[in-house]
Formats: structure tokens, C-alpha cells, sequence
């Protein structure tokens, strides 16, 4: 087996974000549900887009986010996805490979003309409250279509840790190719981290998310929501306890409460970086996972990879978009953590 050539190769929904700021009340007249990922057909999402407000587009999709934010400290990453030969195909791809992210062999799957076919680049529609939770609504396009056939092993067996987006797990194709890579990285030698990705997610697929603890994932990544659904248990300590149990190594974010990682060592709360205006919390698990990922790649024990986490996901919440703009990696220096 040669040497891993990356620190991090994540597979995920290749989407472009559109946010618009939102209040309450047109949550409601959307009928949405306030912090919820909800996915839409294409004519949904085009009568969402009709109605929404000034709008920001910018390359999305949790595990690219996560795999521009290992690239933004310095680390080598590779990502795989699906994107439609369209405009916002065009974008995305310049946008992961500008960030210093290595692609995969992934299909461009051509457009049709036909205005109700799915086959177009996928979109994220994200609403922003005055408080700056995110609402979203997805159209996973032609990133719902990645298969088994989509992954190059040998490709995949290159990473130290194989990231998997929880997202994916709703689409039957995409979870047989999420398995496989599940396979190939561990007969690499790799670690297999999973982010459960949102709420709704776990509560579709919690059976299943238990069975993948024990042998299948290595790293777990969930907020404090996610992580209480996915054991049933009445509070976050409870979770945390149920996790330790498991024997994997958790990541569990709590907003402005900061994180507590699981180790072998037992559990330690990590307090938030501070942060001056929460403006957008879009993409910060992304970003936690990243510098979580870079420190884990790199040596550093958990409760470094946590405080590397912290920051990275402090710096994305402090601006629209879930991509950093600051030198995550001068930041990262200055706070004494590289």
C-alpha cells in the first residue's frame, strides 16, 4: 500500500448556495421549518428562488465546505461529487479548485432541455434570520445521482480520513457508494468520519446511523440535537455518555456553548471562540469539521483538534457564506494552535 497522499477526501452534494436574509414570517408563509434542511423538487426551489429577497450565490455543500477548509489550513484534501455542464456547474468547480481542493474523477452530467428535468447542477436556497440560524432548502440535482460507479478507489484509499456527509444518506445510490468507500478506506488502513448533517436526517436513518458506530465510522461529527435523536436520549449528557460508550471518537458542537469531544480519555468541553456578531451560521459544523480533520491529520491530540475546530467555525459565522474569507491558517497560528 502506498503512503496517503491526503489528509482528507470528503464526498459529498456538489450545490451552490443562494442566501438571502428572511424574517420569521417568511418562514412561515414557505411553511419551513426555522434551522431544518428540507429537499425540493426543481420546480420548488425555482418558485422558493422567485420569492426570495437580494441574494448571494456561493459554492456550497457541507463536505465541500469542509474540504475547503482543511485546504485554507495548509492540508492536502481531495472531494468527490456531481455537477451538471451548466453555469453553476462551471462555478462550483471553479470555485473547490481555486480553494486548493483536489477533485476526483466526477462526472459532468449534461443539462437538459427540458425545464421540469432534475439534470442541472444542485442549489441550496439558504434563509437567514435576524439571529443567524439558516433555514434551507435543497435541490440536490444531478448530486443525487452519485453511484457506486461515480468513486475511484484508489483515489479514495489515498486519504488518512475518508469524510462522509450524512446528507447523502437519504439517496439509496448514494449510500451503496458511501458503503463502498466505507470498504476501500479501511482496508487502506484509513479512519472513516461521518457528520450526521442534520436533525431530520437522523431521525429518517437512526437505526442505521447506530449500526455504522460500531466498526464502520471512526469519527462521529454532530451538533447537540443531532447527537441526543441519534442515541434517544433526554439530554446532552446522557448523549455524550451514550457516545463515550460507543468507543468512537466524537465531535459534538453546542453553538455559543462551545463543543465537548469523546475520547478514549473520556469527555472535555471546549469553550467557543468568541465572536463579535454572529452574522451567519451557515457552514459552521462545516468549518468545525475542517479544523477538527487538519489537527487530527496532523498529530494534534482532541482537545487541540476541538480548539482548531472552534476557530475555524468562529471565523464562518462572523460573515455571510459558509466558505472562510480569513487566513484560517495565520489564525490558527496566532492562537498558538499550529
Amino acid at each position: 500500500m502506498s503512503p496517503a497522499s491526503f489528509d482528507v477526501v470528503a464526498i459529498g452534494s456538489a450545490l451552490v448556495d443562494v442566501l438571502a436574509d428572511a424574517t420569521i414570517e417568511d418562514l412561515a408563509r414557505f411553511e419551513m421549518v426555522k434551522g431544518s434542511m428540507t429537499l425540493v423538487d426543481l420546480a420548488r426551489a425555482a418558485t422558493l428562488y422567485e420569492a426570495m429577497g437580494p441574494a448571494i450565490e456561493v459554492s456550497g455543500g457541507s463536505a465541500a465546505n469542509t474540504a475547503v477548509g482543511v485546504a485554507a489550513l495548509g492540508g492536502s484534501v481531495g472531494y468527490v461529487g456531481k455537477v451538471a455542464a451548466d453555469e453553476l456547474g462551471e462555478v462550483f468547480l471553479h470555485d473547490i479548485t481555486a480553494a486548493g481542493v483536489v477533485l476526483g474523477p466526477t462526472g459532468r452530467v449534461e443539462p437538459s432541455l427540458d425545464p421540469a428535468d432534475d439534470r442541472a447542477t444542485g442549489r441550496c436556497l439558504v434563509y437567514v434570520t435576524e439571529d443567524g440560524e439558516r433555514t434551507m432548502a435543497t435541490h440536490l440535482g444531478v448530486a443525487s445521482t452519485l453511484e457506486p460507479g461515480d468513486l475511484d478507489e484508489d483515489f479514495v484509499a489515498r486519504a488518512q480520513v475518508l469524510y462522509l456527509e450524512g446528507y447523502l444518506w437519504d439517496l439509496g445510490p448514494a449510500k451503496a457508494a458511501m458503503r463502498r468507500a466505507m470498504q476501500v478506506a479501511h482496508e487502506a488502513d484509513s479512519l472513516v468520519a461521518l457528520s450526521l448533517s442534520d436533525p431530520f436526517c437522523v431521525q429518517r436513518h437512526q437505526s442505521e446511523f447506530l449500526e455504522l458506530l460500531h466498526g464502520d465510522v471512526d469519527v462521529l461529527f454532530a451538533n447537540e440535537d443531532e447527537v441526543t435523536l441519534l442515541f434517544g436520549a433526554s439530554t446532552f449528557d446522557a448523549a455524550a455518555a451514550a457516545a463515550e460508550e460507543t468507543g468512537i471518537l466524537a465531535a459534538l458542537t453546542r453553538g455559543a456553548a462551545g463543543s465537548v469531544v469523546v475520547a478514549a480519555s473520556g469527555a472535555t468541553a471546549i469553550p467557543a471562540d468568541p465572536v463579535a456578531r454572529v452574522a451567519d451560521t451557515t457552514g459552521a459544523g462545516d468549518l468545525f469539521a475542517a479544523g477538527f480533520l487538519y489537527g487530527l491529520t496532523h498529530g494534534k491530540g482532541p482537545e487541540t483538534c476541538a480548539r482548531l475546530g472552534g476557530l475555524c467555525a468562529a471565523e464562518v459565522i462572523s460573515h455571510i457564506g459558509a466558505r472562510p474569507r480569513a487566513d484560517l491558517r495565520q489564525l490558527a497560528g496566532e492562537a498558538g494552535l499550529l
